[in-house]
């Protein structure tokens, strides 16, 4: 338990528990587990525990080809903070076949934190270079849309920073505001 990180968690109400352990323990902690049968029903136990460790623990131990896109839904559905979506889309939702396809289904969503997810994946995705063609176009269209979010931002970011062509292509979308 890290005390400081500990009670200023505790002025939020975005936890039952929040214990205020760092990422780098908690990677640790997580790399102790083996992958056994019952790997999955823990996950989903830690992931149900309104508890900010627990729930960072079940992004890093989900083994990928159990996590079903129902379930993913689900799971991004009930995240609550900024912080959570982004160890989701980090250690888990960006290493799966359907990252691409979630993202921008989430980022068509209404629910604010869902197109987060949606977004923060992308930046997952672009920087290890793993966007079509058409879903680099998907993305520019989107991104241009809501500016007001500064998770596509961030991702416009990203993307004009990977080739000279990309950053023609954001700059024009600049240029359009």
């Amino acid at each position: 338990m890290n005390g400081v990180a500990s009670a200023h968690a505790r002025q939020t109400e975005d936890y039952r528990v929040n214990w205020g352990v760092e990422l780098p323990r908690l990677t640790k902690i997580a790399d102790e587990f083996a992958e056994n049968g019952d790997q999955r029903k823990l996950v989903q136990a830690l992931w149900n525990e309104s508890v900010r460790e627990c729930k960072i623990m079940a992004c890093m131990l989900m083994p990928v080809e159990d996590f079903v896109e129902d379930l993913c839904d689900i799971w991004a559905e009930s995240i609550r903070t900024e912080e959570i979506a982004t160890m989701f889309c980090f250690y888990l939702v960006q290493k799966l076949p359907y990252a691409s396809t979630k993202a921008f289904e989430w980022i068509a969503r209404e629910k604010q934190m869902l197109q987060n997810c949606g977004y923060l994946t992308l930046c997952h995705l672009m920087r290890r270079y793993k966007l079509s063609e058409e879903a680099e176009a998907e993305f520019l269209d989107q991104a241009s849309a809501s500016l007001d979010n500064h998770y596509a931002i961030k991702a416009l970011q990203i993307y004009g920073s990977l080739c000279e062509d990309n950053a023609r292509k954001v700059k024009k979308v600049a240029d359009y505001l």
